[in-house]
């Protein structure tokens, strides 16, 4: 079953440039799938119409059975209670704790707090950190806020989470260790959408890969057919 359907969508600007032409996409539930392309070929575009940062210019995006070209500004929340987003620069709350971070995003919602509790300890615990609830955003290594970063997105339970370039400033090891995270997020039944430039991590993870280029599906690899050679 598809989680996302885009259909001839094109994203023109005020300023006259257009960053998605006439974009055909299918993404089913469950799936694990990069972004790829060189800068200025679509990808942020792409996922900020996702998550209805920006509005297509024309044409249909579906995600969880929302119109997101024509949900009203007031009615935004409907869709961001069905995904999570993680940024390359993590985003966090400098004066709150680990946990406080990962509870906020549950807190606007008007939850008991101990559903928030029981909710922030276990998505910390899956993405190992546990042991630093009680620490502040500058105690921990660039890897670890990142986990952090994760943990709040998908403490809300979402069908999609939506990665923009989330390794772009770790180093390689920790790179795969964050990848590791995320999968056995997907694992457990999370549609992953990733922007990335790391060709390696991409060869490594053996995924679906979408390749744009000005704007447009240059090649749609299969899971496990990408080679970065290939392109």
């Amino acid at each position: 079953m598809d989680l996302i359907r885009m259909k001839n969508v094109k994203k023109k600007y005020r300023n006259g440039v257009t960053a998605i032409y006439d974009l055909n996409l299918k993404i089913k539930k469950g799936e694990f799938v990069f972004v790829i392309g060189s800068t200025g070929c679509g990808k942020s575009t792409l996922i900020k119409m996702l998550y209805r940062e920006e509005k297509p210019t024309s044409g249909q995006i579906i995600v969880g059975g929302l119109d997101v070209g024509k949900l009203r500004n007031s009615k935004v929340y409907k869709l961001r209670r069905k995904l999570g987003v993680v940024f390359q620069d993590f985003k966090l709350l400098p004066k709150k704790t680990v946990y406080e971070n990962v509870a906020f995003s549950l807190e606007i919602f008007g939850l008991p707090k101990d559903e928030i509790y029981s909710k922030v300890v276990k998505v910390l615990d899956l993405v190992g950190l546990k042991n630093k609830a009680k620490n502040y955003p500058n105690q921990l290594s660039g890897g670890e806020q990142q986990r952090v970063a994760i943990a709040r997105a998908i403490v809300n339970g979402p069908k999609l989470l939506i990665c923009d370039e989330p390794t772009g400033n770790l180093d390689e090891a920790t790179s795969m260790e964050i990848m590791n995270v995320l999968d056995a997020i997907n694992k457990m039944g999370t549609t992953i959408i990733m922007v990335t430039h790391d060709t390696e991590i991409v060869n490594k993870m053996k995924k679906r890969v979408i390749l744009l280029d000005t704007g447009r599906v240059l090649k749609d690899y299969k899971e496990g057919t990408y080679t970065h050679e290939g392109i």
